[in-house]
């Protein structure tokens, strides 16, 4: 009976949507959850829809729950990811003070100011869990759901000999958007894939053996498709493919769309289409509403959504059990994958899934213009990285100055101010050699 272990289960709707694809899926008949958080609250309201989806799929399922993630651990086959340290304290603090220095994010959780804090926040604890893991469930498969993707994986693999992946829904989400503006169905659209993650690219694009980059670069002449997603079309008019992130994120992720106000103000639009501090403003808002939407499915006032939805874990479980294989996008090590970018850092590519487990698949060379963007980032990954395993507070504000949007922005005594004055207000929540 296969065990399954959520780290980070308080994060109410991400874990009910998880334990659905799994509780779903044809194959995975049986089992148990073992949920865990650190508010015995949230967990609380995790576990008590983990016994009604159990009840109403008429599963052989069962539920542990602890704020003790050795307690409930032991030999967990599938260990999945989704913790969020120390965020609500922080989040105004990982906006407010770079905005004052003029770095202006739209979301700020996977590279830039907040990002770099949000890592540097997160990654000791990660560290924890992986230790943990390897003492308890040495033959676990690590899923990591955690923002900022690429550097949690990183991290994890230096760290620990467990077999990682990082899952997103980034690229199947945006082949489904390009469909849309196509208005062609989603299963008929092929695509190629790769890069870093949120910042990956489609580098090919067809429909039936036709090259669909001629009918998107006229579809974005369109005023009601390019105002749709502004920055991701200027993105492939001038560096030739769409890239895998949402307009907003997209935006804070390069050095063309923020450094200036006229800019801001042409390319971004309201929400996630760029709005500035749409993150910060919103999130704890967004928090305590997902907690009411599952406390509602709790107690039958909303209908439960059975629906398998596009998350890969449930069918990395399906592909594994059944040995039917599948394919998935994966965050893992670079081992060749993609040759223009750095080995030993952590891609994001197609991933054969069956009866062995997750294999990676050989990419080749991403077109240079795309490979130098994510080269930039893959420094700055590797940097928070041996920060935090090397306890290395320079390694952490090199990281900070090779930020592609703070650097066309800030001056290095700027951005060693901000890096300092982020260090002291998020100290409590930051690794003793931070301060």
């Amino acid at each position: 009976m296969m065990k399954v272990a959520i780290i980070g289960a308080g994060s109410a709707v991400f874990a009910y949507e998880l334990m659905r694809d799994i509780l779903v899926t044809p194959g995975l008949e049986s089992g148990t959850f073992a949920l865990v958080d650190i508010d015995p609250a949230r967990l609380e309201l995790s576990r008590q829809i983990a016994e009604k989806l159990i009840a109403v799929t008429g599963r052989n399922w069962r539920v542990e729950a602890s704020t003790d993630r050795t307690k409930v651990m032991a030999d967990t086959d599938y260990l999945i990811n989704t913790i969020e340290v120390a965020g609500l304290e922080n989040v105004r603090h990982d906006f407010d003070i770079p905005m004052k220095y003029g770095v202006n994010q739209c979301i700020g959780d996977t590279i830039g100011p907040g990002g770099i804090f949000k890592a540097l926040r997160t990654l000791p604890a990660w560290i924890d869990i992986l230790r943990d893991t390897e003492r308890h469930a040495p033959d676990a498969l690590v899923m990591n759901y955690t923002n900022p993707m690429s550097l949690t994986c990183l991290t994890g693999l230096r760290a620990s000999s467990l077999p990682i992946v990082g899952l997103c829904h980034s690229i199947p989400y945006t082949a489904e958007t390009l469909a849309g503006y196509l208005n062609l169905p989603v299963n008929e659209v092929k695509y190629r894939a790769a890069g870093v993650n949120h910042l990956a690219w489609l580098v090919e694009l067809t429909h039936q053996g036709q090259d669909l980059y001629p009918r998107l670069r006229e579809l974005a002449k369109d005023p009601a498709i390019y105002e749709q997603d502004p920055i991701r079309f200027e993105m492939m008019l001038h560096l030739g493919a769409f890239v895998t992130e949402s307009s907003g994120h997209s935006s804070e992720y390069t050095p063309y769309f923020r450094k200036r106000s006229d800019l801001v103000e042409q390319y971004t639009r309201p929400e996630y289409l760029g709005e500035t501090g749409f993150y910060a403003n919103n999130w704890p808002q967004w928090r305590e509403e997902a907690a009411e939407e599952v406390r509602q499915m709790v107690s039958g006032e909303a209908e439960l959504d059975l629906e398998r939805g596009v998350e890969y874990c449930s069918r990395i479980m399906e592909a594994i059990v059944t040995d039917v294989p599948a394919v998935i996008y994966g965050n893992v090590k670079n081992t060749g994958l993609i040759t223009n970018l750095p080995e030993g850092g952590v891609v994001e590519v197609a991933c054969l899934v069956n009866g062995d487990g997750i294999q990676p698949t050989y990419f080749g060379a991403l077109p240079t213009q795309l490979a130098a963007l994510d080269q930039q980032h893959m420094a700055v990954h590797d940097l928070v990285a041996t920060a935090v395993l090397e306890e290395d507070r320079e390694a952490a504000f090199y990281a900070l100055m090779l930020d592609p949007l703070t650097a066309a922005v800030c001056s290095p005594a700027e951005i060693r101010q901000m890096f300092d004055e982020m260090a002291a207000v998020e100290a409590s929540s930051l690794p003793a050699w931070m301060n």
